[in-house]
């Protein structure tokens, strides 16, 4: 490719430093489709000759039929899979694939292929993310009435649903589907026809090929549409905190499965055994998934820290920007697809729950509720006898629906009977009517909602 300049070949190692076919032939459909959109537009442009452009399509379908049945010859020698499907087709029809090229840089092509990927895995990541909504909104539904407690600092605070806490997933899922979609709309820009960094002098059709390959529009600078590599950022981004999500769930699967919890129950289809200890089944697929946040996080860092300080327009630095964008997506669908079927496959112990939700002194917000609706006291003076209350609990050895009307009487002389009606788990989670709040009837009001959102 470089004879006209140079006259000797690369040293072995320069080539082994410069190559990337190895990662970049994931590119292939990308680099066939938008080469077939550029030799139209050329050939509707009077650049070259329709009798050219046929050659050129036919050419382009054959490798894109070569390609198909695995019996393409991907090359070192060639670089990367521009050059190799360039030269292939230089193979299949001879001198006049040499007009391909024209008006088009491989800044441009390898950034166009790149973005055309990334849309492609916002949009596979998208629809896996609204599958999993609707696993948790499966679940959520078997489940609204469900007791567990609910924790913050991992300590029993008040009683929820289960129905109620995966829907807190639903949600966290929902923002990340919307990061996936904005990044999807920002990137939706085709950078082809800014050749190197400058444009090109020839009447291209920028416009047609931008609709072609289904963008809203063109790139408006042709030096910013070979440098920018933001849309593939911004994706890992949206993907980095999607996996810490899927992180956070897996964590309290990985805490639900163990003995001392014994919440739920994963099938042999998502658990392992262990090598030396036969009574052992282990969330291995969650324990995986819980790590795969890392995978995605070292992945935005990586390609951070390649565009940081690289002055305009394009360096060869940029080439690192697909294994880290690879590996992430890869890391992500298989997380996503994972965590969907271990929803699916959750089976909660609800006696276990039920039991928990009750214990802790959960419903001690209850009490203090009670006081301020029924005595009108201050909520911080209900707030101090309430405390005082569990106190008093906790050296009897007794938990607050347990504590005798003297007890309490001793705190505050007008409680009566009636409080012990708010002191149940089931009276507490019942009475979280509030909008988004955890009672059985906002749980299923939300769980339409969302149903209705997702069609």
């Amino acid at each position: 490719m470089w004879g006209g300049r140079f006259s000797d070949k690369p040293d072995a190692l320069m080539q082994a430093i410069n190559v990337s076919i190895g990662f970049d032939r994931r590119l292939a459909a990308q680099d066939l489709e938008g080469s077939r959109a550029h030799a139209a537009m050329l050939r509707d442009t009077g650049v070259i000759s329709a009798a050219d452009e046929a050659a050129i399509q036919q050419g382009l379908a054959d490798i894109g039929a070569e390609m198909e049945a695995g019996t393409f010859p991907f090359r070192d020698e060639f670089e990367d899979i521009h050059m190799n499907v360039e030269a292939r087709l230089r193979e299949l029809i001879g001198p006049v694939s040499g007009r391909l090229h024209t008006a088009r840089s491989r800044n441009d092509q390898v950034a166009l292929d790149f973005r055309m990927w990334v849309r492609d895995a916002c949009d596979r990541t998208g629809a896996q993310i609204v599958a999993l909504q609707r696993a948790l909104l499966t679940k959520a539904g078997e489940h609204a009435e469900t007791l567990m407690p609910g924790f913050t600092h991992l300590q029993p605070a008040q009683p929820v649903t289960f129905g109620h806490h995966l829907m807190a997933y639903v949600e966290m899922f929902g923002r990340d589907a919307s990061r996936f979609a904005d990044a999807r709309s920002r990137m939706n820009e085709s950078p082809l026809g800014a050749a190197a960094l400058a444009g090109s002098p020839f009447p291209i059709d920028r416009q047609m090929t931008a609709k072609t390959l289904r963008f809203d529009r063109p790139t408006a600078n042709s030096l910013d549409s070979v440098a920018d590599r933001d849309f593939a950022l911004e994706s890992l981004a949206a993907g980095t905190i999607c996996a810490i999500h899927l992180s956070r769930l897996a964590e309290e699967i990985v805490i639900w499965m163990t003995p001392q919890f014994g919440f739920v129950k994963l099938s042999d289809a998502f658990t392992t055994g262990s090598s030396i200890m036969p009574q052992k089944k282990n969330p291995d697929a969650a324990e995986l998934v819980r790590a795969k946040a890392g995978r995605l996080l070292a992945s935005f860092t990586q390609l951070s820290v390649v565009m940081k300080g690289l002055p305009m327009t394009y360096s060869k630095d940029m080439q690192e920007d697909k294994v880290p964008t690879f590996e992430a997506f890869d890391a992500l669908e298989l997380a996503l697809a994972a965590m969907t079927g271990m929803i699916a496959d959750i089976e909660p112990d609800a006696k276990r729950m039920a039991a928990a939700a009750g214990a802790g002194f959960s419903t001690a917000t209850d009490l203090a509720d009670w006081l301020v609706r029924e005595l009108g006291l201050p909520f911080r003076d209900a707030h101090h006898i309430t405390g005082a209350a569990v106190k008093r609990a906790e050296t009897l050895g007794s938990d607050l629906p347990d504590l005798p009307l003297s007890e309490l009487q001793a705190l505050e002389p007008r409680v009566t009977e009636g409080v012990y009606e708010v002191l149940t788990p089931q009276a507490s989670v019942a009475s979280r009517r509030s909008y988004g709040g955890t009672a059985p009837d906002q749980v299923r009001a939300q769980i339409k909602r969302w149903k209705e959102y997702l069609g």
